[in-house]
């Protein structure tokens, strides 16, 4: 199935700056657009910008589609599976990873076969996996959740390329966005539910994590402290080291300093308060690619502005991220 290219943009001057324990405005151009009005009918996310065919990657959880879209063409394919799909990432060997109901599984985008290559929660029978993403030497990770959002059932996997799965930390609700320093030390990961974001000692040669601390709790910080924020969702980062957080149901990206966990940044997307993930693409990797949900069966989780569930580009912020890494498995 093909989609059409739908844009829109909008520029947006006033960010603000930590700086010394206080907020300063300073003038910074950036443009939204809106590149895929309508590319999910639930949940937008796990984007991923494949290097080697550059076009991005990402998924419609709960409708079990995985797409492709291409942003010299504006087409959209899109691959429509059997069970809900967390995330999507490249194999060097080819074919994609996929996140498939509990399973890591492997995805033929010619022929559409998917095969299962291993199974998180064993036993438990109203669990998925949720985002995921490959560490720096080409492990693939990814952190489960109940679907009914029980508390502390969720789990964070890491599949190595031996085809090895290990269970590395536990006791989470919603598992979310990962990222990994550009020192290759720390290893950083979301739970929206409580509204944090966790640093881990990382070990690159083993890929094991410890140290488990909180770098930011979203309660302080006033600019994402509401009722309304549910939390950070997806993240990624920059060859500086800051984290680039989705804000689910605040309409907003909040650039973070990964050290001190101080917002330096917070990037509004127009008519659109359910993001849910970003990634860094283009052929410099400084567009900024930016998902959002439709609506979620089951919940509250439906459309509150005219664009939510729409694939967004944010370009001019000054950043950039290194090439993504894919599963070497």
């Amino acid at each position: 199935m093909t989609r059409d290219l739908r844009q829109r943009s909008s520029s947006r001057e006033v960010v603000v700056l930590y700086s010394k324990g206080l907020f300063q405005s300073f003038k910074m151009s950036y443009k939204v657009e809106t590149v895929l009005k309508e590319p999910v009918s639930t949940i937008g996310e796990g984007p991923h910008w494949d290097d080697a065919t550059q076009t991005l990657l990402f998924v419609d959880i709960m409708k079990g589609d995985v797409h492709r879209y291409d942003p010299v063409t504006g087409k959209d394919d899109v691959i429509t599976l059997d069970d809900v799909v967390g995330f999507v990432v490249p194999r060097s060997k080819g074919g994609l990873v996929i996140a498939l109901g509990l399973a890591f599984a492997s995805l033929d985008w010619e022929t559409k076969t998917v095969t299962k290559l291993a199974e998180t929660d064993p036993g438990t029978q109203n669990h998925r996996l949720n985002d995921g993403k490959c560490d720096p030497r080409g492990r693939v990770w990814g952190g489960t959740m109940d679907k009914e959002f029980a508390p502390r059932e969720g789990g964070l996997y890491c599949l190595d390329t031996d085809g090895t799965l290990s269970k590395q930390d536990e006791n989470f609700t919603i598992s979310n966005g990962m990222a990994w320093s550009p020192d290759n030390k720390t290893m950083y990961f979301n739970d929206t539910t409580p509204r944090e974001i966790y640093a881990y000692d990382y070990d690159i040669d083993t890929g094991k994590i410890s140290n488990r601390r909180v770098l930011v709790n979203y309660r302080d910080i006033p600019e994402l402290s509401g009722e309304e924020v549910f939390g950070p969702d997806g993240m990624t980062i920059d060859t500086e080291g800051n984290l680039w957080v989705a804000c689910f149901n605040a309409g907003c990206v909040a650039k973070i300093d990964s050290k001190t966990g101080k917002l330096l940044q917070k990037v509004d997307i127009p008519n659109a308060t359910r993001i849910t993930s970003v990634c860094w693409g283009g052929k410099n990797h400084d567009e900024l690619y930016v998902t959002s949900l439709k609506m979620q069966p089951n919940t509250s989780f439906t459309v509150r502005d005219t664009l939510d569930g729409a694939l967004f580009r944010v370009t001019g912020l000054g950043a950039r991220g290194a090439p993504a890494d894919i599963y070497q498995g």
